[in-house]
């Protein structure tokens, strides 16, 4: 009886591992098959590297992540890490629903190798780094070579008229439109620029705390672009097209202009011979002056997490320097490490359009104002149908305008007496 009792005890010992299971879930919100292969092979090699923790990937649709994402949190379905957008980032820190990464990131040696715009942007809120910015993402107009021949169109637009003139020009060709509209999902960004552009300044509130949206210029920025639908220089179907409807349209040849980060570069590489297109600054407005919006993304840690180490741990190794290069190859951002931008992929001719707009002083990079706790919603739920009935002709740009000031300058003087 003696010996059968030890050898049940040794049989359990056996049995029992040597280390707890830790297990992590990631959700990531800005899928696509090829983004998601790629994160889960750098989470491979995380958990190669860490035995006992393992890694759940969940993919949200971009399309519908900010509804999707909103109600796992309010179901308590909250992740470890998230992929955090930047105008999720207040709503969230706001809230105490993410856990600061100060501590980590003193403690981390690849912190000093960082620079200073993706610590900026990791600490925008509160002045506390509530996100590890993976990338950054600032638009640029990609134009048609052969399209613009044909129509007789004599170069990139420098100007808001020249850019409309060469949309025109473009559309006069059969089945063709002069620019790929991005009226669905994620379209805010054209209607900020070209706001900025033609008001000349890319401020979003004025000393007391009231939006510029409403100004005259900004409501001519806003008309342009309304012009370039109702006039028929964007596809008729545009007034729904998301990220991949855009893309598509352009390296498929039924648009010849698109604005857009260096993520559209993926795509369009594959499908485009090198010498057809290039990628140029966005056009400037009456005052000489351009606003391209710049916008980024990271991982972020939910405050409820029950293994904060080890997910921080997990960003950690999706952010080094090595595979925030992978990544960002992959997802088409700029890197968020020093010296990175001297790869020999981001030194190619289609990147030149991105990095004039970095170093030159005409072109002023537009920072959303993510820091409102209601920005988030106000992006990816106001904003896309009011702006398609504007397009549908449902409603005026002075209209539109003033619904958007409203919204904003009530956020921008809630969040002023707050401070």
């Amino acid at each position: 009886m003696k010996r059968l009792f030890l050898s049940t005890a040794l049989v359990a010992l056996l049995a029992t591992p040597a280390w707890a299971q830790t297990k992590l879930e990631l959700v990531e919100v800005i899928s696509s098959p090829a983004r998601t292969e790629v994160l889960q092979s750098i989470v491979d090699e995380f958990e190669a590297d860490n035995p006992g923790t393992e890694v759940e990937i969940i993919s949200l649709p971009w399309g519908q992540a900010f509804e999707k994402f909103a109600t796992m949190v309010s179901a308590g379905q909250t992740p470890d890490v998230v992929e955090m957008p930047d105008r999720w980032l207040a709503l969230y820190a706001n809230n105490g629903r993410l856990e600061s990464l100060e501590p980590y990131l003193a403690n981390w040696p690849n912190t000093a190798e960082l620079t200073d715009k993706a610590l900026e942007f990791g600490r925008l809120v509160k002045g506390e780094a509530f996100m590890l910015p993976y990338g950054f993402y600032l638009r640029a107009l990609f134009y048609n070579k052969k399209l613009f021949a044909e129509a007789g169109v004599d170069g990139p637009p420098e100007t808001m008229d020249d850019f409309m003139e060469a949309a025109r020009k473009v559309s006069e060709l059969d089945g063709k439109s002069g620019y790929c509209l991005r009226g669905g999902p994620g379209g805010l960004n054209g209607w900020i620029m070209m706001a900025a552009n033609m008001n000349g300044t890319n401020e979003f509130f004025d000393a007391e705390g009231n939006s510029t949206l409403n100004q005259p210029g900004a409501v001519a920025g806003i008309q342009f672009l309304l012009d370039i639908y109702q006039k028929g220089y964007a596809p008729k179907d545009s007034v729904n097209w998301g990220f991949n409807e855009i893309v598509a349209g352009f390296y498929s040849g039924t648009c010849a202009m698109l604005d857009q980060d260096p993520d559209a570069l993926i795509a369009i590489a594959e499908r485009m011979d090198a010498d057809d297109y290039a990628v140029a600054p966005m056009p400037k407005g009456p005052a000489g002056l351009s606003f391209p919006t710049i916008g980024y993304a990271g991982w972020s840690m939910f405050s409820d997490s029950e293994n904060k180490d080890a997910a921080w741990k997990l960003i950690a190794h999706i952010s080094n320097r090595e595979n925030n290069l992978v990544w960002n190859k992959t997802v088409g951002a700029l890197p968020i490490f020093k010296g990175a931008n001297d790869d020999p992929f981001y030194s190619t001719p289609q990147f030149e359009g991105w990095f004039i707009q970095l170093n030159e002083a005409e072109y002023q990079p537009t920072i959303m104002p993510t820091y409102l706790e209601e920005f988030a919603f106000f992006a990816d739920s106001l904003a896309i149908p009011t702006s398609q009935e504007a397009l549908l002709g449902q409603r005026t740009a002075e209209d539109l305008a003033d619904e958007w000031a409203d919204y904003l300058t009530a956020a921008q003087k809630k969040w002023l007496a707050a401070q």
